[in-house]
């Protein structure tokens, strides 16, 4: 998990918190809003427990939102442990600065946003491409999606 920042056209600040998938590189989520909490946090995580296995560990930095007691009780909760990066160590934390880079340079640097709303609508359609359309070198030409399935046997 990690978070980005931009702005809507009027210059009001919007923050996505970025949920993604180590193994595979799927993004699991994308959530925007003109803030988000550590409530925040542990709501996109609950959705996404109620859809996918929950993982060993959670990776994220030490930002106010990740180790706030919500989500360290949440975490403990459900059976996960956090895997803090050191500070000021983004390489510890590769897929999720990875993925960051590109949705800088392919959708944050490149749409004029609007509200919120415009925001969630565009970020979703990015997400969708990502993980559908385009293949991963990491994943010898896989795309996320690809790579998240079971291998045949």
């Amino acid at each position: 998990m990690d978070f980005q920042f931009d702005a809507t056209a009027n210059g009001r600040r919007l923050k996505f918190l970025n949920v993604i998938d180590e193994n595979s590189s799927l993004c699991l989520a994308i959530r925007v809003g003109r803030r988000c909490k550590a409530k925040d946090v542990v709501a996109v995580l609950g959705e996404l427990t109620s859809i996918y296995p929950a993982p060993t560990f959670i990776r994220r930095d030490n930002g106010p939102e990740f180790i706030a007691h919500a989500l360290r009780r949440w975490c403990k909760s459900s059976g996960m442990t956090t895997a803090y990066i050191e500070p000021g160590s983004p390489w510890q934390n590769g897929s999720a600065e990875s993925f960051n880079s590109r949705f800088r340079d392919e959708f944050l640097n490149t749409e004029l946003i609007a509200t919120v709303s415009e925001a969630q609508g565009l970020d979703y359609r990015w997400r969708w491409e990502y993980n559908t359309l385009r293949p991963h070198s990491t994943h010898q030409g896989r795309t996320p999606l690809e790579a998240a399935q079971p291998a045949a046997e």
